[in-house]
């Protein structure tokens, strides 16, 4: 008989090849469902944003919950861009304009929200800058 070998039993290595091929296989399932999920999970922009009633309550809620947390006077203006992703609920990631005394500015908010619960919360508000001038302004 050869090396490894014995009567009626593979050899090592024809054995070891076999366990490298199910580790593959499980390998190449734990990817895809990896990747399945990533995609399921990815943040993507929410269709029709700016003028979902949605949206706009969610970035009014954020900027109401900023001027309480920082004793400040925003206004809110539009909504300018949203996205979602999927988390134990779902978390918004809103772009709006919004006054800040006789300045028109852009914010992030990010909320997060379980409906279910009935339960909302700004994770995040930060000021991105001032808006761009509108394209028909007459000053």
């Amino acid at each position: 008989m050869g090396s490894g070998e014995s009567a009626g039993r593979p050899t090592t290595h024809t054995h070891q090849g076999y366990i490298d091929r199910q580790k593959q296989k499980k390998l190449q399932i734990v990817e895809k469902l990896g990747h399945e999920r990533s995609q399921r999970t990815g943040i993507k922009e929410v269709e029709g944003s700016a003028n979902s009633v949605k949206i706009e309550n969610l970035a009014r809620f954020a900027v109401a919950e900023h001027n309480k947390k920082e004793n400040s006077a925003l206004e809110f203006k539009k909504v300018v861009n949203a996205k979602e992703q999927v988390v134990s609920g779902m978390m918004y990631y809103i772009t709006l304009e919004a006054m800040d005394g006789d300045k028109k500015k852009v914010y992030e908010a990010k909320v997060w929200e379980k409906p279910w619960l009935n339960f909302k919360e700004v994770q995040e508000f930060k000021l991105v800058g001032d808006a761009p001038p509108a394209a028909s302004s007459s000053t």
